[in-house]
């Protein structure tokens, strides 16, 4: 992966008025591959750290200490949300199914989703 192509990418999605969500996936462990996490963090405007922090603990049970592996970060960037999910297909699951899904969901009265009218304040 090459970080600066990332950042060029994810860049131009967050200057665009029509992109609310980013969702990136893979890239996230820890070989000398996996740079999404320093691609995507100095593009931060506002890191979310609890999103990494509950990814890793539902990961833990479900797969154990293999969790520890993982640097799933998210953030606002230009009041765009980005979440960078690991590659496999059980992370990119879990991460949908027991926190995108649901934050996401405009209908869900206390959510990501809720918030975006009010990210430009």
């Amino acid at each position: 992966d090459n970080i600066y192509r990332i950042r060029e990418v994810v860049s131009r999605w967050i200057a665009s008025p029509d992109i609310q969500v980013i969702i990136t996936n893979g890239g996230t462990g820890v070989t000398g591959n996996d740079v999404t996490p320093e691609a995507i963090s100095p593009l931060l405007d506002k890191p979310i750290p609890g999103f990494g922090e509950i990814f890793r603990q539902i990961s833990y049970e479900e797969i154990g200490l293999t969790a520890i592996q993982s640097r799933a970060i998210a953030g606002l960037a230009n009041s765009t949300y980005i979440f960078c999910l690991p590659g496999s297909s059980g992370a990119v699951t879990t991460g949908w199914d027991k926190i995108l899904k649901t934050q996401l969901d405009s209908s869900n009265k206390c959510s990501f989703a809720k918030l975006i009218p009010r990210l430009k304040e």
